[in-house]
């Protein structure tokens, strides 16, 4: 069984579901601040753990994230559980964005999902750039989003310039933003709550196109 945390009005224009990162459950700090800003922008957010995830929270062991490929299939079923009526957007932050990125295509042609939201995308390891994780990238089709830190050492501005990617793939960066979107006020000028401010206006008016 899928276990959800919601936030948002129940009729909203588009839900939007939401996996974890690797290393963080789906009540982080930073999950919850994006779902609190994307909510209070009018849309509708479901989140929801990876079974490796949900187990930590009753083991005593801390069982290591599996490969990315592996998860497809359990986001694939959180999609089914969620049983959304309405245009659904799925995603997530970090490696939930990119297993939704590997599904997305699938669902998006055959008219059950809407897009593909990814808020900081890993698209190499730290200290590994040479390691992508774009090939699929390059050929999608679904209409992507990614919100990505300037200075993200997953993929920062300067690096992901140089990549190929789809035209259906649009980027929304976050001036000096880390890989969880923050920026260092003292060097940009701006707040995490800018920031948070930008990415819910431009997600709600990108999903309002989606959904027209």
């Amino acid at each position: 069984m899928v276990a959800f945390l919601m936030d948002g009005p129940e009729k909203a224009r588009a839900t939007i579901l939401l996996a974890h990162g690797a290393g963080a459950p789906m009540d982080s700090a930073s999950m919850t601040a994006n779902a609190g800003a994307l909510a209070a922008a009018g849309l509708r957010v479901a989140r929801f753990e990876f079974g490796y995830m949900a187990g930590r929270r009753t083991s005593a062991g801390r069982k290591p994230p599996p490969r990315a490929e592996t998860l497809i299939s359990e986001y694939a079923t959180a999609i089914g559980a969620l049983d959304c009526k309405g245009p659904l957007i799925i995603g997530g932050k970090s490696m939930g964005g990119r297993v939704a990125s590997m599904l997305a295509d699938e669902w998006h042609a055959s008219a059950r999902i809407a897009g593909l939201l990814c808020l900081g995308y890993p698209f190499h390891p730290i200290g590994k750039p040479e390691q992508l994780r774009t090939a699929h990238l390059a050929t999608m089709k679904t209409p992507t989003l990614i919100a990505q830190g300037t200075r993200d050492l997953f993929g920062a501005r300067e690096e992901v310039s140089a990549y190929k990617l789809s035209n259906a793939i649009e980027i929304l960066w976050l001036d000096d933003g880390d890989h969880d979107l923050k920026p260092r006020k003292a060097v940009s000028g701006f707040s995490v709550d800018d920031h948070l401010k930008t990415l819910s206006n431009k997600v709600a008016a990108w999903a309002d196109r989606l959904t027209a």
